[in-house]
């Protein structure tokens, strides 16, 4: 319990009781420890992270209390500076009547990362609508593609 415990405060799972260890909502490891865990349907599988880690993350959609609704977008990362949360940017191309042509244009979207995922910068990632879980953040990671070494972030990929 106390490698879990990195933050100021007391980190634990809503849906577990401490008193005597029993899980109020859903489900129970095989190993004997007690984790919550969900399916957030949609086709996604719950990462194998999710079930056996010990991280505590009340906004991530497989071991928190976040659910995810509407839209589901797929883009680059672009920064992984933040605690927790990413940048993604997603390329479009947008015609020109006037011209008869595309230009390219591209926005940046800001999502929470779950600890399931470890995400670098390059990857690409599905995230999916949720409930707002701060001032910018509207979106969280559901899946997960690595991309292979030497490809390059800022390169235009439409998907």
């Amino acid at each position: 319990m106390t490698d879990i415990q990195t933050e100021r405060a007391f980190q634990r799972q809503d849906a577990i009781s401490l008193v005597n260890r029993r899980l109020i909502k859903k489900k129970k490891k095989s190993s004997g420890k007690v984790r919550y865990y969900k399916d957030i349907g949609l086709g996604y599988k719950t990462p194998r992270t999710a079930i056996e880690g010990t991280y505590i993350d009340k906004k991530c959609p497989f071991t928190g209390n976040v659910s995810i609704r509407g839209t589901i977008l797929k883009g680059v990362v672009v920064s992984t500076k933040m605690t927790r949360t990413i940048i993604i940017r997603r390329d479009y191309l947008h015609y020109i009547r006037k011209y008869n042509r595309f230009e390219k244009r591209h926005n940046n979207i800001a999502a929470h990362a779950s600890p399931a995922f470890k995400i670098k910068e390059g990857d690409v990632v599905t995230v999916g609508c949720c409930r707002p879980l701060c001032k910018t953040v509207r979106f969280n990671v559901i899946a997960h593609e690595p991309s292979p070494e030497g490809t390059n972030k800022k390169a235009f990929r439409v998907f």
